[in-house]
């Protein structure tokens, strides 16, 4: 969903045309060519059949060892070996602020990511805040082995990566652990509904320490119902939020992602608006009042009522 360089961004197409697109990719070869040694000219696109569909890695022609990740034609991740603390897509750039925000500038963090991608974010801070402890969970055990294969992490990075269901893993985890969870899980091109909860939530504060931080990267389109319903979850979780999104989505024009901050004490708003409105693709945010005003009085979402986030209209996959 979120071409490069633009605001968005949905995990795979539907589970019928991952389904497709996994039919077609049967018997097809991996090709090679990936990697820091090849050159630019003789890059090639690879990809491999994973449990979400066909993952593919193309090679970004302005970049000479940048790639981006898709499944089943969606783009997920941009990653640049050369340059981890580069950020291309949107809703990665306004996470990466909330990660240089989490802290003074190069203080280590222990960071959770729910969902793994191509690590991009997790790159993104062991560059920016070496000795950091990082702890990816990433359901797609077969995704996460063709991005090691073919992007490799740093084995300086504390970087660790678990096969396990997002819940799951953050069960595993001690209470007051992390600095910062990131929360960036879809299924096809959907949300999990065990993900959107208010006792997944209030797990998150546990393995959170009390000053910690979450941020998720929610999708959602007109009427915005499972946007509002996130943002009234979280208010019953946490005292501290913020949302940021293009405008387009935030007047319900088009769909599209917003990133959801959420604390128990303060957050640094002034900071996270000016930044998340100086992006190539500026975003608004909201906090405090108005983001209440936004939620008109939607329900808090429960593990007996929760359901996954809506599917994106087919469009939304379409170049222009």
């Amino acid at each position: 969903m979120a071409r490069r360089g633009t605001p968005g961004r949905a995990k795979g197409k539907s589970a019928d045309k991952a389904a497709a697109g996994g039919a077609k990719a049967k018997g097809r070869q991996e090709r090679q060519g990936s990697g820091r040694g090849a050159g630019r000219g003789e890059r090639e696109a690879v990809s491999r059949t994973v449990g979400g569909g066909v993952a593919e890695l193309q090679p970004d022609r302005e970049r000479p060892h940048a790639w981006t990740l898709l499944i089943d034609g969606a783009p997920q991740s941009h990653v640049d070996l050369d340059d981890p603390a580069h950020l291309s897509f949107a809703y990665q750039r306004r996470l990466g602020h909330v990660i240089d925000l989490a802290a003074p500038p190069l203080q280590p963090l222990h960071v959770l990511h729910l969902g793994g991608g191509a690590f991009t974010l997790a790159r993104y801070t062991a560059a920016t805040r070496p000795r950091s402890t990082q702890q990816i969970v990433e359901l797609d055990a077969p995704l996460t082995q063709f991005v090691r294969d073919h992007l490799p992490l740093d084995p300086q990075a504390r970087i660790r990566v678990r096969a396990a269901d997002a819940r799951e893993g953050l069960g595993r985890l001690p209470d007051g652990w992390a600095d910062l969870v990131i929360a960036d899980v879809f299924s096809g091109a959907r949300t999990p509904a065990h993900l959107t909860s208010a006792e997944f939530l209030g797990e998150v504060r546990r393995v959170l320490k009390p000053e910690g931080r979450y941020a998720a990267n929610l999708a959602d389109g007109p009427p915005l119902a499972h946007l509002r319903g996130q943002v009234a979850t979280a208010a019953a979780v946490f005292p501290e939020l913020a949302l940021a999104a293009d405008p387009v989505v935030w007047r319900g024009r088009r769909f599209g992602n917003a990133v959801l901050l959420a604390s128990a004490l303060p957050l640094p708003v002034a900071e996270f608006t000016r930044r998340v409105a100086s992006d190539p693709h500026p975003g608004r945010v909201e906090h405090g009042r108005a983001l209440n005003d936004f939620t008109g009085g939607a329900a808090v979402v429960t593990d007996a009522a929760a359901k996954p986030s809506p599917a994106p209209p087919p469009s939304v996959f379409e170049n222009p």
